[in-house]
C-alpha cells in the first residue's frame, strides 16, 4: 500500500468509526466502545506508519481537483512533510489515549455513546487539517473542530455552567474565524493558489502583494483557535465539559491547530516583520498573563487551562521568531505531558470528588488514594516546569534558544526587538509557570487535613493510561535529534546560557513556592493556644489561624477563600484581579456584549413600536372603511331603493351640470 493511501485512511478511519458509533448507540451499545477505541488506534499505526516511511525527506504530495470553481481551484491535497507526519503520530496517539481513558471515566454516562463518536470525528478534523494540501479542505477540518467543541463542552448541558461555556468557546473561536477566513481568501488572490506549496513558492518568489494585511487576519484566527491573547478567554471557561475532552483540546486536537498553521505557513509571516513584532507581542502577553492567572486558580482544571494557554504563548513564540522546529517540538512534547496532566487530574476528581485545590488539601491522603494519578502528575508537571532531564526541559530550551539567536541577530528571519520581547517574556514566564505547577502539586497531593470517604478507586484502564503517557513526558525531549532530522535538520539541542537561565528560575520558583507554602503552616504551628481552644484539624487550618487571628467557623471551608494559598500570598494585591483573569470577559462584556445587546434592544423598540405601527395602521384604516359600509347594510329594503334613488338624482344633476357647462 502507497504512503499516500495510507496518509488518506488515517484520518478517514476515524471518521467511519464516528459514523458507525452513532448508527449503532442506540441499537447495538456493545459495539460503542470498539468503535471507539479500534478506529484511532488503527490511525496511530498507520500514522506511524507514514512518519516512518517520510522519515524527514522531500515532502510527499498528491492532488485531485474536487470541481472546477471557474477561478481559484479548489483541491483535495495531502502535504506529507516531516511535521505533518510527527504531528499526526501525536494527534492519534492521544486521541486512541483519551478514548481508552473514557471507557472507565464515562462508565456510566448514558450519552457516551454520541459522546465517543464526536470525540472520533473531533480526531478526524483535526488529523485532516495536519495532513491537508489544500486550505479550503483544512479550513473544513478547522470548522468541524469548532462544532465538535461546542458539542463536547457542552456534553453536561443540564448545567448552565456547561451551556455557556460551550456557546462562549463557539462565539469567541468563531470571532476569530471571520477575519481568518478574509485572509485565506486575500491569500488566495495575492498567490492564485489555496494549495499550500504553491503559495509557499509564490512568496519565496515574491509574489505576495500584501504580507503585513493576510498575516494579521489569519493571526486573528489562530488567535481564536489556540486561545492567544485577547481571544483566550473561551479556554479557562471550557474546562466545564468532561476532564477526557479536556485533554484531547489541550493536547492534541483544536488549540495546537493555530499554531500548526503558523507553522507550516510560515513564510507567509516572515514576509512581514511588522506580523512578527505583533506575534511576539501577542506571545509574550499571553504567556506572562496566563501563567499569573495559573497561580490565583483554585480549580484544578482552571489552573491547567490557564498553564495551556501559557505554554502556546511559548509555540507562538518560536514562530515569533521565525523557528517552527522548535514551535512544534514544544507542541508534540506539550501534547503528551498535558495530556497526562489532565487524565491524572481527572482521576483526582474522580477520588476526591471536587475539582477545588482548596477541598483537596484539606482531603488528605490523596497521594496515597491516588498513587497513580500522584506520581504520573508529578512527573508531568515536573516536564511542565521545565526541569531536565523532563521533556518539557528541551523542548522550552529550544524556544529560549531561537529567542536567544534572533535577539543577538545570529538570524536574519526575525527582527531582533521579536527575539528580545520573546526571551524576556519566556524567561519571566518560565519562574513563573514552576511557582504554580509546584502550587498544584502541593496543595493537590501534600494536604493534611482529615482523612474523609472519597469515590471508588478508578478503573484500571485510567491508571494503565497514565503510565503509558508518562513515558513521553518523561523521555519525548531525549529524542531532539531524531526529530530534528524529521524537521529538515534543525537543530534542538539545548544551548547553556538559556539552559542555565531558565532552569534556575524555575528552581526559584519553585523553591520560593514551598517556602511560602512551610511559612503558613509554621506561623500556625507557633500561636500559642488556650487550653479549651479547639485545635485545628489540618495545615490549611493552621495557617488560616496565623493569618486571621481566628479559628475558622464551621462550614464547608472548600467554599471559603484559603489564606494558606501560596499564590495569594505570592500575589498579594494582584491576586484578586490574577483569579479573575485580569477582568478580560468583564472587559469583553463591556466592550462587546452589553452594546450588542442595547443594540437587539434598539432593534426589537425601533421594530416593536416603529415597524409594527405602520403595520398595525394600514390595517386599521381599512377595518374602519368596513365598520363604515357595514353599517350601511341594514336589511331594509326601501332604504336601499332610497338610497339607490337619490344616488341617481345626483348622477343625473351632476351630468346636466357638466353638460350646461359644456355648451
Amino acid at each position: 500500500m502507497t504512503t499516500t493511501t495510507l496518509a488518506v485512511l488515517v484520518p478517514v478511519l476515524p471518521l467511519l468509526g464516528a459514523l458507525a458509533g452513532l448508527a449503532l448507540g442506540r441499537v447495538a451499545p456493545g459495539f460503542v466502545r470498539p468503535l471507539a477505541v479500534l478506529p484511532p488506534l488503527a490511525a496511530t499505526v498507520l500514522a506511524a506508519l507514514v512518519a516512518a516511511r517520510q522519515h524527514g525527506g522531500p515532502a510527499i504530495n498528491a492532488a485531485t481537483e474536487l470541481t472546477p470553481t471557474g477561478s481559484v481551484p479548489v483541491e483535495l491535497a495531502l502535504h506529507l512533510d516531516g511535521f505533518a507526519v510527527v504531528v499526526a503520530v501525536l494527534v492519534a496517539a492521544v486521541a486512541t489515549c483519551v478514548q481508552l481513558y473514557s471507557t472507565g471515566y464515562l462508565r456510566e454516562d448514558p450519552r457516551y455513546p454520541s459522546y465517543a463518536a464526536l470525540v472520533s470525528l473531533f480526531t478526524s478534523a483535526m488529523l485532516l487539517v495536519v495532513y491537508s494540501g489544500d486550505l479550503i479542505v483544512l479550513l473544513v477540518g478547522w470548522e468541524v473542530m469548532g462544532i465538535c467543541s461546542y458539542f463536547l463542552v457542552g456534553h453536561y448541558w443540564e448545567t448552565p455552567e456547561a451551556r455557556s461555556a460551550s456557546l462562549k468557546a463557539f462565539l469567541v473561536t468563531k470571532l476569530g474565524d471571520v477575519p481568518f477566513l478574509i485572509g485565506l481568501f486575500a491569500l488566495a488572490a495575492d498567490t492564485g493558489s489555496f494549495r499550500i506549496t504553491r503559495i509557499l513558492d509564490a512568496v519565496g518568489n515574491g509574489g505576495l502583494d500584501h504580507p503585513t494585511l493576510i498575516a494579521l487576519l489569519l493571526l486573528a484566527g489562530v488567535a481564536g483557535k489556540s486561545a492567544q491573547f485577547p481571544l483566550h478567554i473561551w479556554l479557562p471557561d471550557a474546562m466545564a465539559g468532561p476532564t477526557p475532552v479536556s485533554a484531547l483540546i489541550h493536547a492534541a486536537t483544536m488549540v495546537a491547530a493555530g499554531v500548526y498553521f503558523v507553522a507550516r505557513l510560515l513564510p507567509v509571516f516572515a514576509a512581514s516583520a511588522a506580523a512578527l513584532v505583533v506575534l511576539a507581542v501577542m506571545a509574550a502577553v499571553t504567556m506572562a498573563g496566563s501563567a499569573l492567572a495559573a497561580l490565583a486558580q483554585d480549580d484544578i482544571k482552571r489552573v491547567l487551562a490557564y498553564s495551556t494557554i501559557g505554554q502556546l504563548g511559548y509555540m507562538t513564540a518560536a514562530l515569533a521568531v521565525a523557528d517552527r522546529s522548535a514551535a512544534v517540538f514544544h507542541l508534540l512534547t506539550h501534547g503528551a505531558f498535558k495530556a497526562l496532566l489532565f487524565l491524572a487530574a481527572g482521576a483526582l476528581i474522580h477520588a476526591a470528588g471536587t475539582n477545588s485545590l482548596t477541598a483537596m488539601a484539606r482531603t488528605g491522603a490523596l497521594r496515597t488514594r491516588a498513587a497513580d494519578a500522584y506520581w504520573t502528575m508529578t512527573v508531568a508537571l515536573l516536564a511542565l516546569a521545565a526541569l531536565p532531564p523532563f521533556s518539557g526541559f528541551f523542548s522550552k530550551e529550544a524556544v529560549l534558544g531561537a529567542a536567544e539567536r534572533a535577539a543577538t541577530g545570529h538570524t536574519e528571519a526575525a527582527p531582533a526587538v521579536a527575539g528580545w520581547i520573546v526571551l524576556t517574556a519566556g524567561l519571566a514566564t518560565a519562574l513563573l509557570t514552576a511557582a504554580y505547577a509546584t502550587r498544584l502539586w502541593l496543595r493537590a497531593f501534600h494536604g493534611q487535613g482529615a482523612e474523609r470517604p472519597v469515590h471508588d478507586p478508578q478503573p484500571l484502564v485510567m491508571n494503565v493510561i497514565l503510565w503509558v503517557l508518562a513515558a513521553p513526558s518523561l523521555a519525548l525531549g531525549l529524542a531532539y535529534g531524531v526529530l530534528g532530522d524529521w524537521f529538515g535538520g534543525a537543530s534542538l539541542a539545548p544551548t547553556l546560557t538559556t539552559s542555565v537561565l531558565a532552569t534556575g528560575l524555575a528552581l526559584v520558583g519553585g523553591l520560593v513556592t514551598y517556602g511560602t507554602w512551610r511559612h503558613t503552616t509554621a506561623l500556625a504551628a507557633a500561636r500559642p493556644r488556650g487550653p479549651l481552644e479547639p485545635q485545628p484539624e489540618s495545615e490549611a487550618e493552621m495557617a488560616a489561624e496565623a493569618l486571621t487571628g481566628h479559628a475558622p467557623d464551621d462550614g464547608d471551608l472548600a467554599e471559603r477563600p484559603d489564606p494558606a494559598d501560596p499564590g495569594r500570598l505570592l500575589l498579594g494585591p494582584l491576586h484578586r484581579h490574577a483569579a479573575a483573569g485580569f477582568h478580560l470577559d468583564a472587559a469583553a462584556r463591556t466592550l462587546f456584549v452589553r452594546p450588542t445587546l442595547a443594540a437587539a434592544r434598539l432593534a426589537a423598540f425601533l421594530d416593536r413600536e416603529v415597524v409594527e405601527t405602520y403595520v398595525r395602521a394600514s390595517a386599521a384604516v381599512p377595518r374602519l372603511l368596513g365598520a363604515a359600509v357595514r353599517k350601511s347594510q341594514t336589511g331594509n329594503a326601501q332604504t336601499y331603493l332610497t338610497v339607490l334613488l337619490a344616488g341617481a338624482l345626483v348622477l343625473a344633476v351632476a351630468a346636466v351640470l357638466v353638460t350646461a357647462a359644456g355648451a
